[in-house]
């Protein structure tokens, strides 16, 4: 990595991590707590940001796997891969943050509820693929299976969003938030976000690096040359 790409990776990391302590003080100082659940409430900050951050890494990773599919550029498949993981892990934090709200709201971890199902099989459906690309060796079969089976699984996508709209549903279709609570979500979707876009950048630039190490080692030698014989030939 050159030095410029270093520094704008350490400034936007101190700029993140600058953007997650005003989002936490606001929560803790600014931000009323809401007058129903107390402050378990404020879970939702954290909890909507996620879950937005979960369908953008997605997104990429549907895009980068139709790109992938027609191109058939490497690159594609490595930023499909760096977005999938991503996704898993924003999708996990949705889960848990939804279940420990869900304790406090229906005195229950889970329920079956359509958004909650749908949730649960999009995380299980982007750890299934993360799994298919551990097990296929040929990269070139991996690439275009793992492509195929990406924009497959992004079907689950809006059937999360639009669960709530379409069928009965524990799970609130939307909240109702005061001003200085508005700001507040607007202030957690930054870091968020910026963390998820970080994430996928450097996953992909691992990944990248990794792909070039193994194209340098199973680069074939020079051919060595020729050494002249006592005679003057070639042996």
């Amino acid at each position: 990595m050159c030095n410029e790409c270093r520094t704008f990776a350490r400034f936007y990391c101190l700029l993140t991590a600058a953007f997650f302590t005003q989002a936490i003080i606001m929560l803790a100082i600014y931000t009323p707590t809401e007058a129903t659940m107390g402050p378990i409430q404020k879970i939702f900050y954290v909890h909507l940001p996620s879950a937005i951050a979960t369908f953008l890494a997605c997104l990429v990773c549907f895009v980068a796997s139709v790109a992938y599919a027609w191109h058939r550029d490497a690159k594609w498949d490595r930023l499909a891969s760096s977005s999938a993981r991503v996704a898993v892990v924003f999708c996990s934090i949705v889960l848990l943050t939804g279940m420990i709200w869900g304790r406090s709201a229906w005195g229950q971890w889970w329920t079956w509820s359509p958004r909650l199902t749908f949730s649960l099989v999009l995380w299980l459906l982007y750890v299934v693929y993360l799994m298919i690309r551990a097990s296929v060796e040929s990269s070139q079969r991996r690439a275009i299976i793992a492509a195929v089976y990406a924009i497959v699984a992004f079907l689950d996508v809006p059937l999360v969003y639009l669960s709530t709209r379409l069928m009965p549903d524990i799970h609130p279709v939307s909240v109702q938030l005061a001003g200085s609570m508005r700001i507040t979500l607007i202030a957690w979707f930054v870091p968020v976000l910026m963390l998820a876009a970080g994430a996928v950048t450097a996953i992909y630039r691992r990944e990248r690096r990794l792909a070039e190490c193994r194209a340098a080692v199973e680069q074939p030698a020079p051919a060595a040359p020729a050494r002249m014989n006592w005679i003057g030939g070639a042996s």
